[in-house]
């Protein structure tokens, strides 16, 4: 087993308290460990590494000639055997993993949920758009607060994010619409936080199509709103640069990765798959990915499903260095890269769960008015759920609803159909501003 860049080879009875493994002398899958790669904190860790390996990698950064801690525990670490985030990690070999952690294993490339649950929604999406709106609001202030936080030091306030989680969960499920539909309200200086929250909506929502259990949908939210927690530990002038990266400006950038999972992993009530997502987002079905080039098999699957929303998202948005593309665009990027980039039935069902004209989208008419979509409908996603706002000569009309599912018709007697998307800001009709005016929803 050839040595990579980066890497150290050190016999198990010489490891040492902070040292980060990378690899082992044997496939991660013939051990009782719960994490492909984590740091040891406790003497449990190196007992159950030298009980079933002869030698392991671990992360050598400055040391390459050294076998020294790559860093010093902290007293938490020390102060108790029983609380160590190994104890956490590890399943002992004297123990058998509780079904929860084999549940969490980072080579798990199927949900959890074995029957395929039908939700419906549970009110209409004008009665949950209040909701949704307040939800959103306070969501994206927690988004922003995180990344400013720990940019400044800041411990993570998991509870909070898992109540921002709860609450984004509860809207989906009643209605799926309304949340989904403020994911295109974008603002191009707060993206990193804005771009957290729209992936945590966007696969739960995802999730909820897909039939996972409520469990699960829960924990992709969580995994969505911390994917890129990494990247509040990269430099604003890198982060923010308006222009093309340099070679070491993007492996800079491509460490927000390990930045996320080594903040992640020592969060005490972090769940595992968090940190298998906020480490393995931009692997790659053909093992082109970073950071470690995993094989298809090898990356968890709420990783694979989040490199999916992550794009999308990303392809919708405007960013210092990039102009927002149509969701159209997004989605045949994502088809386009079905089994190279990402996992294809994951790409394919997400496909089909946004569909043509997603909730929020800006549409022309047949007959010129334009309108934007509300709602989908998922028995035929060419007639969703429209807000008529401007008319066939681009003048503001009173907001009615038109549901093309019902094949209404037009002053002419002629029926609404949709001719295409428009980009955001067409004719004036800006989702953002519609948003601070207050949307009045009315059949």
């Amino acid at each position: 087993m050839a040595v990579e860049l980066g890497e150290l080879k050190v016999d198990s009875s010489k490891l040492e308290i902070g040292m980060y493994v990378t690899r082992l002398d044997r496939p991660w899958e013939e051990t009782d460990f719960l994490l492909q790669g984590f740091l040891i904190t406790s003497p449990e860790d190196i007992d159950a590494l030298v009980n079933q390996c002869n030698y392991v990698y671990i992360e050598s950064k400055k040391h390459a000639a050294s076998t020294r801690p790559l860093r010093e525990p902290t007293d938490h670490e020390r102060r108790s055997k029983k609380q160590g985030l190994g104890a956490r990690i590890i399943s002992r070999i004297t123990q058998k993993p509780s079904d929860h952690q084999r549940q969490l294993k980072t080579n798990q490339t199927t949900p959890n949920t074995k029957e395929k649950i039908n939700y419906i929604n549970k009110v209409p999406v004008e009665q949950e758009f209040a909701a949704a709106k307040g939800c959103y609001k306070y969501a994206k202030l927690t988004a922003k607060n995180i990344m400013e936080g720990i940019r400044i030091g800041r411990m993570l306030d998991m509870n909070q994010c898992k109540d921002v989680v709860d609450d984004i969960v509860e809207s989906i499920l009643r209605n799926s619409n309304a949340l989904t539909w403020l994911t295109k309200i974008k603002n191009k200086d707060d993206y990193t936080a804005e771009h957290s929250l729209n992936v945590c909506i966007l696969s739960v929502a995802f999730a909820r199509h897909l039939g996972l259990s409520e469990e699960e949908i829960h924990t992709i939210g969580l995994c969505g709103l911390l994917h890129d927690v990494g990247k509040a530990k990269v430099p604003n002038e890198v982060l923010n640069k308006p222009g093309r990266f340099t070679d070491d400006e993007m492996e800079l950038m491509k460490q927000h990765t390990t930045f996320g999972r080594d903040l992640l992993i020592t969060m005490q009530d972090c769940d595992l798959a968090t940190v298998d997502v906020a480490y393995c987002h931009h692997e790659r079905i053909d093992e082109k990915g970073y950071p470690r080039n995993l094989q298809a098999h090898q990356i968890p699957y709420y990783a694979k499903l989040i490199a999916v929303t992550d794009t999308y998202d990303a392809i919708t948005s405007s960013r210092v260095y990039d102009n927002a593309r149509s969701s159209m665009t997004a989605l045949d990027i994502i088809y386009t890269n079905k089994g190279k980039q990402f996992d294809e039935s994951l790409a394919l069902e997400f496909i089909k769960f946004i569909g043509v004209y997603p909730p929020g989208a800006i549409v022309k008419m047949t007959n010129e008015e334009v309108g934007i979509v509300i709602s989908s409908n998922p028995d035929n996603k060419l007639r969703p759920k429209i807000m008529r706002v401007l008319d066939a000569n681009k003048q503001p009309v009173k907001h009615s609803i038109i549901d093309l599912k019902q094949v209404p018709k037009d002053e002419q007697g002629e029926p609404y159909m949709i001719a295409h998307e428009l980009p955001n800001g067409s004719h004036g009709v800006d989702i953002k501003s519609f948003l601070k005016k207050g949307l009045k929803l009315k059949k």
